[in-house]
């Protein structure tokens, strides 16, 4: 992934693309920060995850005309294409179910201990919440 996006900074400096630059910039700087950090590093794609879901939450901060929040979504998208492919909600139910089936008597919190590595990065943990919730009751 550092590579990739290594290559992706040098071609968003080619094209002058200032907004993909700025953002590859950024992921690449949370990369070397996690590499070099005195605790154990986490996976890459991790890093990607958390990042992306900070920058979700803070959307939630400003108004929907607001310049700033314009520009978080477009550093959304952009981050986006490095993501790993979404989960539909029919397949994180399918999960959910299989889960429901092995373990008789199971409540939300354990299906969704068994649930989250599943979807990790792929489906909103929100929404999947939700969907065990409703599956349960």
């Amino acid at each position: 992934m550092f590579d990739q996006i290594t290559e992706d900074i040098k071609k968003a400096m080619f094209a002058k693309d200032k907004e993909r630059l700025d953002a590859l910039r950024y992921y690449k700087s949370l990369l070397i920060e996690n590499k070099t950090s005195k605790t154990a590093p986490i996976p890459e794609m991790d890093v990607l995850i958390k990042h992306v879901k900070k920058l979700k939450d803070s959307l939630e901060s400003f108004p929907p005309e607001n310049e700033i929040r314009k520009k978080t979504e477009r550093e959304i998208m952009i981050l986006s294409e490095y993501m790993p492919k979404q989960l539909s909600e029919d397949v994180v139910l399918g999960y959910i179910k299989e889960i429901i089936a092995k373990t008789p008597g199971v409540n939300a919190g354990l299906v969704m201990k068994e649930l989250s590595p599943k979807i990790k990065g792929q489906f909103d943990s929100k929404v999947a919440n939700e969907l065990v919730k409703a599956a349960l009751s």
